[in-house]
């Protein structure tokens, strides 16, 4: 089998195996989010920080949902981990949006961050501070979701089909969630221009 059939059996397989209960539960608090004014915050670090930055794109356009990507503001992002360090990245920003229990936190990654391994450390603290905040939890994971898995209130773990393909079948699936959220009927309210 070639590496593109490989790669294309894979998404179906993924397709025909993702959590589709899961993601309606989540079209329906992000609704109930917008509904409250509350304020989602989108995390990433490398191509899923990319995927964050599309994603607030279209929360805030398609779903008139109020929504951020830190790594959107370089300046910030550059100046914190300088001065502060990258672990504490996204927890700082957070700290000065005012994260309450009335916003929500979406995570998209790969491994879901580590304690053990010491991986996405940026990811674990801004977790640890939306828990003690009360903010709600939702993430877009691969593999086992790893610490981003243990502790939303809802996760969607890109089913793993082929051990060589994890990262970019989780990242390129996070952008099939996403469009399917923002899509979904309980959320559009502009439609889209094709």
């Amino acid at each position: 089998m070639s590496h593109v059939d490989k790669f294309f059996k894979g998404a179906i397989d993924i397709c025909n195996r993702i959590d589709a209960k899961t993601i309606d539960d989540i079209a329906e608090f992000l609704r109930l989010l917008r509904d409250r004014s509350g304020r989602l915050f989108i995390l990433g670090v490398g191509g899923s920080a990319g995927n964050a930055s599309h994603a607030v794109n279209d929360f805030r356009k398609l779903c008139g949902i109020e929504a951020y990507a830190p790594t959107d503001n370089v300046s910030e992002l550059t100046a914190r981990t300088n001065d502060e360090g990258w672990e504490t990245v996204f927890s700082a920003w957070l700290t000065t949006s005012k994260i309450s229990k009335n916003d929500a936190v979406l995570i998209f990654s790969v491994g879901g961050g580590s304690i053990e391994r010491n991986v996405s450390m940026n990811i674990v603290k801004a977790l640890e501070l939306s828990k003690q905040c009360g903010a709600t939890i939702i993430g877009i994971v691969g593999r086992d979701g790893g610490y981003t898995a243990k502790v939303a209130d809802y996760c969607v773990i890109i089913p793993v089909v082929d051990s060589a393909l994890v990262t970019p079948h989780a990242e390129a699936f996070q952008a099939v969630v996403w469009h399917c959220l923002v899509s979904h009927p309980s959320l559009q309210i502009v439609p889209t221009k094709w």
